[in-house]
């Protein structure tokens, strides 16, 4: 199956150097380009991408709000976004999770991470490595939530409800950043298992993918930051 990926970054350069790499690989396809947010959303629309590399400094509509029109449109629920951004460490990082963004990756990445990273966006995992960056995620979202659980937050903590104990034990090991093989062997089951527990709290908590169960683990409260 060929991943067909949508370029949204307003530096045209930029865009060039990405449609180069991406189309020479023999699982991907380049099938729009987009100079701002608006256009993004446009071309999301009629394209159809299943991978959309969004920078989220662009003019006029940024990729910010680019990414939450493009996740509150139901008929684009497949489309995955990863954030591009110069400054990894950044609070629009976060808020783009919040969005419905699978993760970010640096504009300084090689190639080769950047070609991994449209691969595992497209497969439902979560762009939140390394650890040190998780951390400060969590450090954001903390603060976001505040110490009281606002309308969303008293939301997500009743849907947690509808997880099993088993569910919500794998949801605490995805929040920690664990691979489903990782979890696999913390609890002596198999990583297809793990897949099915993933799976079932992602539909029961309304999650685009698994970087939707980390925000929604955080939020709720399930998981709490460490204060370095």
């Amino acid at each position: 199956m060929t991943i067909r990926v949508l370029l949204a970054d307003d530096q045209a350069l930029l865009r060039s150097a990405f449609k180069v790499l991406v189309d020479s690989e023999p699982d991907m396809e380049v099938v729009g380009e987009a100079a701002d947010g608006a256009q993004a959303v446009t071309l999301a629309r009629s394209e159809r991408p299943d991978v959309v590399l969004m920078d989220i400094r662009m003019p006029g509509t940024d990729g910010l709000a680019a990414t939450r029109l493009i996740t509150a449109d139901p008929e684009l629920s497949d489309v995955r976004i990863v954030m591009l951004t110069t400054f990894e460490v950044d609070e629009y990082v976060v808020q783009s999770l919040r969005a419905g963004a699978s993760g970010f990756l640096g504009k300084g990445a090689e190639p080769e991470e950047l070609l991994g990273a449209i691969r595992i966006a497209h497969a439902g995992e979560a762009l939140l490595s390394p650890a040190a960056t998780k951390g400060l995620i969590a450090s954001f979202l903390a603060q976001g939530a505040g110490t009281a659980v606002d309308g969303g937050g008293r939301a997500r903590t009743e849907r947690l409800a509808a997880l099993t104990a088993r569910e919500r034990e794998v949801l605490v090991l995805v929040a920690g950043g664990l691979s489903n093989d990782e979890i696999a062997e913390r609890l002596d089951v198999s990583p297809l298992t793990v897949k099915t527990h993933v799976n079932r709290a992602m539909a029961k908590l309304g999650a685009r993918d698994r970087a939707q169960l980390v925000v929604t683990a955080y939020e709720s409260g399930l998981v709490r930051p460490r204060v370095e």
